[in-house]
């Protein structure tokens, strides 16, 4: 399966200037450039795959996400463990590794946003998953004209369709947060989206609001 990865790890040739980090290597974006569905994450130490070079790999909330994705069939499994995806794509809002414990300054966030904000455009899916608070703020404050209208409470926003110009955004609290029924509201949310005209979402501008 290892031509199958290649292919499908880092398909733009993204090569953000990341610094050297011993025992880990930058995590851009994975999966199909057509997708439809994009699942947006935090960074590697928060998501996994500073390993794997593949986000939501070798962590346990990196599996309970993409474990969502097996269950509405968006997912499968390699023969080595390696996530192949159907209609899916992955990124990170910072794709490059950081020191185990250690999190991304603000300004390291800012330096990466070009190169999130290329694949992001480049993939030009219907629908946008961001996972946590980090990423889901990026997504509403830098491609919507809602952010400032809508609660920061990710509890609120959990499973929560956010409309607008050219995508859905359906953000997910991060699994290390999930209570209750959150994983099964959440599986319900993508699999009613995923069964509908989602399509109709699309639009020519790429900004939503």
């Amino acid at each position: 399966m290892e031509p199958i990865a290649r292919h499908l790890r880092n398909p733009f040739g993204i090569q953000p200037p990341c610094e050297p980090v011993e025992g880990a290597e930058p995590v851009p974006g994975y999966g199909r450039p057509e997708a439809d569905f994009h699942l947006i994450g935090n960074h590697a130490g928060v998501h996994g795959g500073a390993k794997t070079g593949i986000p939501f790999t070798d962590h346990p909330a990196g599996r309970a996400v993409l474990e969502v994705f097996e269950t509405i069939g968006l997912l499968d499994r390699a023969n080595d463990g390696r996530p192949v995806g159907r209609e899916l794509f992955m990124s990170y809002v910072h794709m490059c590794p950081v020191a185990e414990g250690a999190e991304p300054t603000d300004a390291a966030y800012r330096d990466l946003h070009r190169f999130f904000d290329a694949e992001l455009r480049a993939v030009n899916a219907h629908i946008l998953v961001p996972v946590g608070a980090r990423a889901t703020d990026r997504i509403l404050a830098g491609y919507t004209t809602q952010f400032r209208k809508l609660p920061v409470d990710m509890e609120w926003r959990h499973a929560r369709d956010i409309r607008g110009r050219g995508f859905l955004v359906v953000p997910m609290k991060d699994p290390s947060d999930w209570q209750g029924d959150d994983r099964d509201r959440i599986i319900a949310r993508l699999r009613k989206i995923r069964n509908s005209d989602y399509r109709q979402t699309k639009g020519v501008a790429t900004m939503i609001g």
